[in-house]
């Protein structure tokens, strides 16, 4: 009787374990994720030994993370002392609405006539809003927020006007947050607002799109300089 085959030999488990991002990178994400959403708000003291903890680095990446979130203009590094969370300042909301203002009425103007697979995608947008909003996620609420103006932006098909744009999106979402957690019944009059967008757009109305952005851009400067009323 021949002899059973001898079993191969054992072989190692293959892994496909997701390799960490570097430790400079970790820091980066937590800090930028924490200030864009306020969890560390403006006027915040971070250290490096307390960020080191946080995160589970050295100080080295820290330093090389908190060197970059400066360059950004979300923090300024005081030697010696740590890395204060800058405030949002009258003048970033004058100067961040009068660009959106500028790129946002062209776009949605361009966006006339527009595609169905525009509409469709403002449509899930909208949709998507609406569900986190129940839910209660501001942070996700304002990067949809986020995402529906920047979809009309990139379909105006100007790329020197998206990159300009996406150059606005940490403050913008900042910005978004601050507003929604100050006012939280501006949650659904964004709701509102872009479904009018949308339906402007959809309706082939350039000038109306035009209008219901300066109205809504407009509305968002009055309540983060808190001139509601």
């Amino acid at each position: 009787m021949p002899a059973a085959p001898s079993a191969a030999p054992a072989q190692p488990p293959t892994t496909t374990s997701l390799k960490q991002p570097p430790a400079a990178e970790r820091v980066y994400t937590h800090v930028k994720d924490a200030v864009l959403d306020r969890r560390y708000e403006g006027g915040t003291l971070l250290t490096e030994g307390g960020l080191a903890d946080a995160v589970g680095v050295s100080r080295t990446p820290v330093r090389e993370a908190l060197l970059r979130l400066e360059v950004e203009g979300l923090i300024k590094l005081y030697p010696k002392k740590g890395a204060l969370v800058l405030a949002v300042s009258a003048q970033e909301i004058k100067d961040v609405v009068e660009t959106r203002l500028l790129v946002e009425e062209f776009a949605a103007r361009k966006a006339v006539p527009a595609s169905p697979r525009l509409i469709a995608r403002l449509e899930q947008l909208l949709e998507e809003q609406r569900e986190l909003a129940e839910a209660g996620d501001l942070a996700a609420v304002a990067v949809k927020d986020r995402c529906f103006h920047a979809e009309i932006v990139k379909y105006a098909g100007n790329e020197i006007l998206s990159r300009l744009y996406d150059q606005l999106r940490d403050r913008q979402l900042r910005m978004g947050v601050a507003v929604m957690e100050a006012h939280p019944g501006r949650i659904e009059a964004n709701i509102t607002e872009h479904a009018e967008l949308l339906e402007a757009i959809r309706g082939g109305n350039p000038e109306e799109a035009a209008q219901v952005v300066r109205r809504h851009v407009g509305r968002v400067r009055e309540l983060v300089r808190g001139e509601d009323r």
